[in-house]
């Protein structure tokens, strides 16, 4: 049986390495220009070149985002772009533009995927981006386990189709948003939102100026764009029988931290679901997991047709915080029971921790005894990046991760 492609986001080369460390079977990502995310670190040329040997030699496939809905001054340099991408054996590009579509076709062997901001939301729209010759489409976020089963039962039997599982969510249709270019003059659809929809907002009647209102009976106002985030890690055992090709994790503005905790439970329960064992525990272990990295709160959505006003928060902005992470292990020294780890928060001798790396569960840790570079104990590790080192009798693996609950 094909297993169903798990897809992270790659917003730098740490991301991506964390995110293939953590299971991924695909990385998302994109070079300086013609995605939609021109405030993440991106790739520049060279870098691009290497993140794909990288990936490639862990058997992971790259997909470059150019997904922007460009201008006419948006596409210098476009087709030596695309042919770069090509020579450096990227796996497929993400598109939502007919006008790049058709340069990249022309330019290129690379794989082409329709984005979701191309809004495909019926097997028409599907079928008609196959005969363009798209080898993939993403589907929008806008519509339910039903029609999905409807759309992938229609397509062709070679057009792979993708899904969002989990991420933020946009109050727009399909991320094709004009309010941060109206209110701040930085275009969404060309990578440079501002995230308006976030901020908070009051009323103001027309014969009363300078007096503002809640929208709502609240002295804080009210966040009425402002969506929780989509998870359908309960959801999984449905949308792989649904027979979706992959599952496509949003974040690429995210951290380190939240790409390796949200990859890894997904990952872990896809797995589970192909070796008989997921059920409603696995899916609650792991949708537990999932909120020990920075979130909002979740919302299913569409997935059962039945968005609505719950599916918005009414009273903040802000994330859920309910770890910190402390520590990256940088390696491990299994004659001396030591592990080398880098300084990510302030932690102190005496904390308990929970360490946790690519396996099924964790290892509840606690900092009795912490080393610096110059073999001295130290109480307090307060210093961002400092290498320091710990006794302890289980093995770990570079790139596993400390993190602390917030008390």
């Amino acid at each position: 049986m094909k297993k169903v492609e798990l897809l992270a986001p790659a917003g730098d080369f740490d991301r991506l390495k964390t995110a293939i460390k953590f299971g991924a079977d695909a990385v998302y990502l994109a070079g300086d220009n013609f995605g939609l995310r021109k405030n993440a670190k991106n790739f520049d040329f060279d870098q691009l070149k290497e993140a794909v040997k990288y990936a490639h030699d862990k058997n992971v496939r790259v997909h470059v985002t150019m997904n922007v809905l460009p201008h006419d001054n948006d596409m210098k340099g476009i087709v030596e772009y695309v042919k770069y991408l090509d020579e450096i054996g990227v796996d497929a590009l993400i598109i939502s533009d007919p006008g790049i579509f058709q340069i990249a076709k022309d330019n290129s062997n690379i794989d082409l995927h329709i984005s979701t901001q191309a809004s495909v939301t019926n097997s028409q729209t599907v079928n008609f981006w196959y005969n363009q010759g798209a080898k993939r489409v993403i589907l929008a976020r806008e519509l339910s386990l039903d029609e999905i089963k409807d759309i992938k039962n229609n397509a062709p039997k070679d057009l792979e189709i993708e899904c969002f599982i989990h991420g933020a969510m946009c109050i727009s249709y399909s991320g094709r948003c004009l309010l941060s270019n109206y209110m701040t003059a930085r275009d969404a659809n060309r990578g440079d939102c501002a995230h308006a929809c976030r901020w908070k907002y009051s009323l103001q009647e027309e014969k009363r100026p300078g007096e503002y209102f809640p929208i709502v009976e609240d002295e804080r106002g009210t966040y009425i764009f402002n969506s929780k985030d989509l998870c359908l890690i309960d959801e999984l055992d449905k949308l792989i029988e649904a027979g979706i090709d992959s599952f496509k994790i949003e974040g690429r503005m995210k951290t380190q931290f939240y790409v390796a905790t949200v990859i890894r439970s997904y990952r872990q329960a896809i797995d589970a679901y192909y070796n008989g064992k997921y059920n409603e525990g696995i899916a609650k272990k792991y949708l537990n997991e999932i909120r020990k990295a920075s979130h909002r709160h979740f919302t299913k959505a569409f997935f059962d047709n039945k968005a609505d006003h719950n599916s918005q928060i009414y009273d903040s902005s802000s994330y859920i915080r309910g770890y910190d992470f402390i520590a990256l292990v940088l390696d491990y020294d299994e004659d001396k029971k030591l592990a080398k780890i880098e300084q990510r928060n302030r932690f102190f001798k005496g904390d308990k921790v929970e360490i946790f790396g690519n396996s099924e569960d964790f290892i509840d840790y606690t900092f009795d005894k912490i080393i610096n570079e110059d073999g001295e104990e130290v109480e307090l590790c307060n210093h961002p990046k400092e290498v320091l080192y710990i006794e302890i009798d289980q093995k770990l693996e570079p790139g596993d991760m400390i993190r602390r609950k917030i008390d």
